[in-house]
């Protein structure tokens, strides 16, 4: 028989940021119910022992740069810093990338150094970036400001720059695609594929409209704070979250795969488990359910035509390809100044090669010519992940999700030699890491990432692409980017709402600003802002 389970909202997903969703309600006094798919809370911010006891593997997102600029992290205001543990390590060297005429960047902590590293191979590219880094500065608060208000709460940054001395020339930068500022910034092919690979890290193709910001909004954070990564493991801001909702009384129901929304007066009340269970929210329901499969929760008319047109043609971004190592020696890159290890490092090819990959994906063409690899060890700086002496290595790279002649199912007969592709691009820089130093390894597909998490559609975990198109009052419909969805009752939060993807925490604290004002909360009462 059915069981009931009431609350006053009904949290539809445990991604990271319908969790902070959920605990700026809790704190409120309000009461919730969460459900997730999966068997461990944190979607795309979970940490999992997928290669043994011991190695504690991000198994997607590793650096949280962007959530430390968020109150919730920078202000603390619901103490997970305080009272549950949560704390950042921020890495020096910052990142390291090889090129591929065997010259290598390494970017460090101090500006300075990094400087020095772009000095080596122009030194109008090294100015070029020290004022990349202090333009940056003047744009970061209305940055700020811009995020931590829902669609339509605040001033748009482009609002913003209307009163800024330098805001047409800021108008014209958010315009531009990430390739066309670099290529106007920078002459250095090697400086070039440096910036192309760090404007590349949110899997936007760097050549698409409004991405331009990308070669800022990127690289300038992580200048002034590093790759910041949560001591234990991504999953630990998870862990976090879900201790504070916890200690509120909050109800998890994990591996409870959502079957279809509860509408009663044309009001959405719930939502049904494919179990048979029902799910009912007194005040709502909180969907961090991806767009694309929300719309088949309920009957098409009650949607509307405009919304289905728009979840219809959104556009649900690149696929990733990634393979997890459990090792007993990091990857150490050669370079002629001596070795280098960096938690965040990589391999770009040249900012042509890297437009192209993109284009690649978008026009659904296979290549097995890398341009873009991103090399994870976070246990060079939290040993802890691994058990004493190891380490814990993860490979991301873009691809396509439909095999040209093959379909998604090829994937299955392909990914091991795709890997073995990564590794042979890795080895051209680290020949030190070679096959004996692997003790296990797990290669995840585009296909197998959505079979992991039905959130991200073809493999893609940013919830969808962040191009012009698909930004700000577009994201995910126009006209629906205020976290309300045309069902009353029923609030989206997630990596389909503005600002997108990565770990930010801003969709879901902004959604919980929206939901509070609704129901007669002023959210001031615990937000700092």
């Amino acid at each position: 028989m059915a069981l009931d389970h009431q609350a006053d909202f009904v949290i539809a997903g445990a991604g990271h940021n319908s969790l902070v969703t959920a605990c700026y309600l809790a704190a409120a006094g309000q009461s919730c119910v969460v459900i997730d798919a999966r068997d461990i809370p944190g979607g795309g911010a979970a940490t999992e022992e997928i290669l043994g006891p011991g190695f504690a593997i991000d198994t997607c997102s590793t650096g949280h740069t962007l959530i430390l600029q968020n109150p919730i992290i920078r202000l603390d205001e619901l103490g997970l810093v305080a009272r549950h543990g949560l704390t950042y390590i921020d890495p020096d060297p910052v990142a390291h990338v090889a090129l591929p005429d065997g010259e290598q960047i390494t970017m460090h902590l101090d500006a300075e150094r990094t400087i020095a590293e772009f000095a080596r191979y122009c030194e109008a590219d090294a100015e070029s970036y020290r004022r990349l880094l202090a333009e940056f500065d003047e744009l970061r608060p209305l940055l700020a400001k811009a995020r931590a208000f829902p669609v339509g709460y605040g001033p748009s940054l482009r609002d913003l720059l209307k009163e800024h001395p330098r805001g047409g020339i800021w108008a014209r930068r958010m315009a531009m695609s990430a390739r066309d500022v670099i290529l106007g910034e920078f002459v250095s092919p090697h400086v070039r594929a440096f910036m192309g690979w760090m404007a590349f890290q949110t899997a936007v193709p760097i050549d698409q409209a409004g991405t331009g910001l990308l070669a800022y909004q990127i690289i300038a954070p992580r200048q002034a704070r590093s790759w910041s990564i949560p001591m234990g493991g991504s999953g630990r801001l998870v862990d976090a979250l879900v201790g504070f909702l916890r200690a509120r009384g909050t109800e998890f129901h994990l591996g409870t795969k959502i079957g279809g929304l509860i509408l009663e007066d044309g009001r959405c009340v719930g939502v049904r488990a494919e179990d048979g269970r029902i799910f009912r929210g007194r005040k709502g329901v909180v969907s961090t359910i991806h767009v694309k499969h929300l719309v088949d929760m309920a009957p098409p008319d009650v949607w509307g035509e405009t919304f289905r047109y728009g979840v219809k043609t959104y556009n649900v971004g690149v696929p990733f390809f990634a393979s997890y190592l459990a090792t007993t020696a990091p990857p150490v890159f050669q370079t002629p100044r001596g070795p280098r290890m960096a938690v965040s490092a990589g391999y770009a090819g040249w900012i042509e090669d890297l437009v192209q990959s993109g284009r690649n994906i978008y026009d659904g063409r296979f290549s097995d010519d890398i341009a873009w690899l991103l090399v994870a060890t976070p246990s060079l700086v939290d040993p802890g992940r691994a058990p004493a002496g190891h380490h814990t290595v993860k490979l991301l790279t873009h691809t396509i999700y439909d095999l040209p002649g093959e379909g998604p199912a090829g994937w299955a007969a392909r990914k091991e030699a795709y890997t073995d592709r990564l590794l042979a691009t890795l080895r051209r820089f680290c020949p030190g890491f070679t096959d004996d130093v692997i003790l296990a390894r797990l290669t995840k597909s585009p296909v197998d990432i959505e079979a992991a998490n039905p959130h991200m559609i073809h493999g893609a975990p940013h919830g969808g692409d962040r191009s012009a198109t698909f930004s700000g009052e577009q994201r995910p419909v126009p006209g629906w980017a205020a976290h309300r969805m045309p069902i009353p009752g029923l609030w989206q939060t997630g990596g389909t709402t503005h600002p997108g993807g990565s770990i930010t925490g801003y969709p879901g604290r902004n959604a919980a600003r929206v939901i509070l004002g609704d129901i007669g909360i002023d959210p001031a009462t615990v937000m700092a802002t």
